[in-house]
């Protein structure tokens, strides 16, 4: 399918490695040309630089700080000036799960505002300094990157900033529609990134069993910790379906979230 992505330009957060890098990748193997931005310069570097060697297209890395207003201004501009323009934003620039984390007793408060100064608040950030250039285009993808923790009690910070990015992506959607613009939610479940190998090899030891079988048994769908596929889904897998909706086939998806975790839990929503 030509998702007609080609010429178009990208801003990904969290882009140096994992979801971040894997949307990165597919959204350049369209045409697009994007920005990675994370903390670490030289982690950028080199991805861009990987990028770039695989794909063809023009990878720049910026590093910038999403808690800092200032920071993320500046990225966006020059984003958009090294580009020639831009059209999609994904904010995907947080760690997984959230450190704020167990019981309410032990929580930190300094903490769980820094996931939501990361998570929501970097994302709003992003988001306003790159809406007037995607109405500039007349033409704009945002995509927020959450996460499926949103939907089960118990991690109270993870949780709760993955909820309120759909909220944000909801709000924003009705306000940018008539610009040309779309703002869609996915959460991702256990996905599998680099960072995959040292968790599966802590599972094995802590089950002693090999981490193919201890992959095999937590993913099985009879499993608490399962889904229906059967299988971890890969960060491949969340960068085709961000792929989709940052593309022109998607213009009828807009305010939405899409949850991609191979069918795990039994609750029905509607």
């Amino acid at each position: 399918m030509e998702l007609g992505l080609k010429g178009k330009h990208a801003i990904v957060t969290g882009g140096s490695r994992g979801i971040g890098k894997a949307i990165a990748r597919e959204l350049a193997r369209e045409g697009v040309d994007l920005a990675l931005v994370a903390r670490s310069q030289e982690q950028l570097e080199s991805a861009a630089r990987e990028l770039e060697a695989e794909t063809g297209q023009r990878i720049i890395a910026l590093a910038a700080d999403v808690t800092s207003k200032e920071q993320v201004d500046r990225m966006v501009a020059e984003a958009a000036e090294r580009l020639g323009g831009l059209h999609i934003l994904v904010n995907s620039g947080s760690l997984p799960g959230g450190t704020a984390t167990g019981p309410i007793e032990t929580i930190i408060d300094e903490e769980l505002l820094d996931d939501f100064n990361v998570k929501y608040m970097g994302a709003l950030r992003c988001a306003r300094a790159a809406i007037p250039y995607l109405k500039q285009q007349g033409w704009g993808r945002i995509i927020n990157i959450s996460g499926a923790n949103a939907r089960n009690a118990g991690n109270l910070s993870g949780g709760a900033r993955n909820v309120s990015l759909v909220h944000f992506t909801k709000t924003l959607a009705l306000q940018l529609g008539r610009h040309g613009i779309t703002v869609n939610c996915i959460h991702p479940g256990t996905t599998r990134t680099e960072r995959t190998p040292r968790v599966l090899a802590a599972r094995a030891a802590e089950l002693r069993i090999s981490p193919e079988e201890a992959e095999q048994r937590d993913f099985a769908p009879d499993s608490p910790r399962g889904n229906a596929i059967g299988r971890m889904v890969d960060a491949a897998e969340i960068a085709y379906l961000t792929a989709f909706l940052a593309s022109d086939k998607a213009w009828a998806v807009t305010g939405e979230l899409i949850v991609a975790t191979g069918g795990a839990g039994r609750m029905v929503y509607y």
